[in-house]
């Protein structure tokens, strides 16, 4: 047993405590840069601590009271379809995993754009709910069919990368629903839009052979009680700020892995 991997996902456990969601990001990224693994393989078992983390994230921090269940359908209409579409994909074309210098591309840009849309995320409502005001019903007509093509976007990123489901989905509902959606209610419709739709590519990426349980088992080992220690001290530490150290981390992540 290495405790290294218990370490790292105590650390990426407090994040995920801290912020909600976002912090998941980073375990992929740790995974291939600090510990070597193959991009597949990190990618696999990053999908499954993301999806157990951001349930028990998601039930500690009390988020999911006010989610909004039709935005979370169309959403899944599109992601979950789109996620085993990838999956049977890359099992048929790809023997179930990309080129490591392929992932690592896509990582990077993942990465990237999460770190840019982070930090802005609560700046971003004001001007978008003037925009819907000015579209008026025009965009109200389209809403459904943007979320649905937008969720299978989002469904294929996740699937590939295990990147994208928090800070761009958060993003995008406040894009499509800004009168709608209050901040509280994209935060647990993001959440709960999450879980089904990693645990989905989850399962996939085991039948594809791209996870590592006893790897798993150290991460949980250490997250576990990170996200409770997170969630603890969470209202004593300015979350603006671990978002701008998140985002600068994620960023860096990016780079170097465009850069390998």
């Amino acid at each position: 047993m290495n405790l290294a991997y218990s370490v790292a996902g105590l650390l990426v456990g407090i994040l995920v405590g801290l912020t909600g969601v976002g912090g998941g990001s980073l375990m992929a990224p740790i995974l291939i840069l600090f510990f070597g693994f193959n991009p597949a393989v990190a990618i696999g078992t990053d999908l499954w601590f993301a999806a157990i983390t951001k349930s028990v994230g998601g039930l500690i921090h009390r988020r999911v009271g006010s989610p909004d269940w039709q935005v979370i359908r169309r959403l899944a209409l599109g992601s979950v379809p789109a996620a085993v579409v990838t999956l049977v994909w890359l099992k048929v074309f790809h023997q179930g995993r990309l080129d490591a210098d392929v992932l690592f591309i896509l990582l990077g840009i993942a990465l990237l754009l999460t770190a840019a849309v982070m930090p802005f995320k609560d700046k971003l409502r004001s001007p978008l709910i003037e925009l819907r005001r000015k579209l008026g019903p025009s965009l109200r007509r389209r809403q459904f069919w943007c979320t649905v093509v937008s969720g299978a976007a989002v469904g294929a990123l996740v699937t590939i990368t295990s990147i994208g489901a928090g800070a761009l989905v958060a993003v995008l509902l406040m894009m499509l629903y800004p009168l709608r959606l209050d901040t509280r209610t994209v935060v647990s419709t993001d959440i709960l839009h999450a879980i089904p739709l990693a645990l989905v590519a989850a399962i996939g990426q085991s039948w594809l052979g791209n996870v590592d349980m006893s790897l798993l088992a150290m991460l949980l080992l250490g997250s576990i009680p990170g996200i409770i220690i997170g969630s603890l001290i969470a209202g004593k530490i300015d979350e603006r700020l671990i978002r701008y150290i998140l985002a600068a981390m994620l960023a860096i992540s990016g780079f170097k892995l465009l850069t390998a």
